[in-house]
C-alpha cells in the first residue's frame, strides 16, 4: 500500500490524481505480494530453508497446511490475475508498462525461487528497495501525471529503505536457521550488527527526505513523517536489545506498521503543500 499512496499523494500534488488509475495501481501491488508470499512459502519448504526449527510464523506448507502442489497452483493463479489487472494499466501509461509488470511479477517469484534465487544470495535488500520504492512509486505517480518527474524518484528512495527494513528485522530473526540453509542473506553475510547499522541508516534517510522536500518548494508539512522519530529510535533499540524469537516478530509488524503511517504522513504533506 505505502508506495501506491505516496505515488498518488505526489499525482494529486501536481493535480493529476486518478482514482481509478490509482486503486488499479494499489490492486496490482497487492497481489505481487500476496503472490511473493505464496513463492516463499513454496520454495522455502522446497529449498530447505523451513523447518521444524523456523523460528518465524508459521508457514503453511512447512506445518503441513497446504499441500506443496496446492500452494503452487495458489503462487501461479495469483500472478496470472496480477498480470491481467496490470494490463488495464496500459490503457493510461502505454505498453511499455507491460514490461514493468512482468518484471515485477518475475522478481517476485525469483526471490526464493528460480535456479538463482535472489534472497539466497544476498540481494532481497536490493530487489526490494527497487521495485517497492522506486518502481512501484515511480509507475504509480507515472500512469497518472503521464511523466516522471525528479520528486517522484526522491520520495520513492524512504519507501524502498523502510520497506527493505522489514526484510532486514525478517533476515535477523532467522540468521541461524538460514545460514544453516545456505540462504546468504546480508545478515548471515556480514553479521548482525551490520543489520542493525542498516536499519538505523535506513530510518534516517527516511527522515532525512522532509528537508529536501522543504527546500524543493514543499511546505512545513512534509516534515509530518518526524512524529515518527520516537517510534524509529524505539524500534532500533528494541533490534539491538532483543533476539527473542517473539520479540522480533513483533518488531517485524511494528516496522511495517512504520512504513505505512511513514506513507500515510507523508502523503497527507505532499497534498498539503501548494501545487506544483
Amino acid at each position: 500500500m505505502a508506495p501506491v499512496v505516496v505515488g498518488s499523494a505526489l499525482a494529486w500534488h501536481v493535480g493529476r490524481f486518478d482514482p481509478i488509475a490509482a486503486a488499479i495501481c494499489l490492486g496490482f501491488a497487492l497481489l505481487v505480494q500476496i503472490g511473493t508470499n505464496f513463492a516463499n512459502d513454496y520454495f522455502d519448504f522446497v529449498n530447505g530453508a523451513d523447518t521444524e526449527h523456523r523460528v518465524g510464523p508459521r508457514r503453511a506448507v512447512a506445518a503441513g497446511l497446504v499441500a506443496p502442489r496446492v500452494m503452487k497452483g495458489a503462487m501461479v493463479g495469483v500472478f496470472a490475475a496480477a498480470f491481467l489487472l496490470g494490463l488495464t494499466l496500459i490503457h493510461w501509461g502505454g505498453p511499455w508498462l507491460l514490461a514493468v509488470g512482468i518484471v515485477s511479477i518475475l522478481s517476485g517469484a525469483a526471490y526464493t525461487g528460480g535456479p538463482w534465487p535472489l534472497g539466497y544470495h544476498g540481494l532481497g535488500d536490493v530487489f526490494v528497495f527497487l521495485f517497492f520504492g522506486l518502481v512501484a512509486v515511480g509507475a504509480t505517480f507515472f500512469v497518472q501525471a503521464g511523466r516522471i518527474e525528479a520528486d517522484a524518484l526522491l520520495i520513492a528512495v524512504p519507501i524502498g529503505l523502510l520497506t527493505a527494513n522489514i526484510l532486514v528485522v525478517n533476515n535477523y530473526r532467522d540468521v541461524e536457521t538460514d545460514s544453516v540453509a545456505g540462504k546468504r542473506t546480508l545478515v548471515v553475510r556480514f553479521g548482525r550488527r551490520f543489520a542493525r547499522w542498516q536499519f538505523a541508516l535506513s530510518l534516517m534517510l527516511a527522515l532525512a527526505l522532509s528537508p529536501v522536500l522543504f527546500l524543493r518548494g514543499y511546505s512545513a508539512a512534509v516534515f509530518l513523517p518526524w512524529l515518527l522519530i520516537p517510534l524509529g529510535w524505539r524500534d532500533c533499540v528494541r533490534l539491538r536489545t532483543r533476539t527473542a524469537p517473539a520479540d522480533l516478530i513483533a518488531l517485524l509488524g511494528d516496522t511495517g506498521r512504520l512504513l505505512v503511517l511513514y506513507a500515510v504522513l507523508l502523503g497527507i504533506g505532499l497534498v498539503l503543500s501548494p501545487r506544483g
